[in-house]
């Protein structure tokens, strides 16, 4: 596979907002990953997350509209849909097992981290802490300023 991008549910909802204070760089660095021909890819269950996050926070029309598009870019296969079905998923569950200690980390984390390392992609477009906590070489992009001091 090409180089692959993760997007997971913060980077798609901040894609979706203009007033985000990181839409630009989000959007910027994104634009620049689609040009370079990476490969986007994303799961059924962040994309659960988003709809799910979306609809009571935003106009009904602008997130039907910026769903139909995230979708349709699946269908249109500019995005690449992982499906979380029974293997995953019970992978999935062993790795909530073995991250016991980080309860913080959601299901929806633990089966994207299944499938970015079934598909070898270690790049995340996230700014969750979870994916470089796991120490299984995932890395969050793009960098973000810190809090100012």
């Amino acid at each position: 596979m090409r180089s692959g991008l993760f997007i997971d549910s913060w980077g798609w909802i901040v894609l979706a907002n203009r007033g985000e204070d990181s839409f630009e760089t989000v959007s910027r660095f994104y634009q620049q990953e689609v040009s370079a021909g990476t490969v986007i890819v994303t799961t059924d269950y962040v994309l659960d997350e988003v709809i799910t996050f979306l609809f009571p926070r935003m106009p009904n029309k602008l997130a039907t509209k910026y769903l139909q598009g995230l979708i349709g870019s699946v269908a249109g296969g500019q995005i690449r849909l992982e499906r979380i079905g029974n293997d995953r998923f019970e992978k999935a569950w062993r790795m909530r097992l073995k991250y016991v200690d980080h309860p913080k980390i959601s299901f929806t984390d633990l089966a994207s981290f299944v499938v970015m390392q079934e598909i070898s992609v270690s790049r995340a477009l996230t700014n969750d802490q979870h994916f470089e906590q796991v120490n299984l070489g995932f890395l969050k992009y793009p960098t973000l300023p810190g809090p100012a001091s």
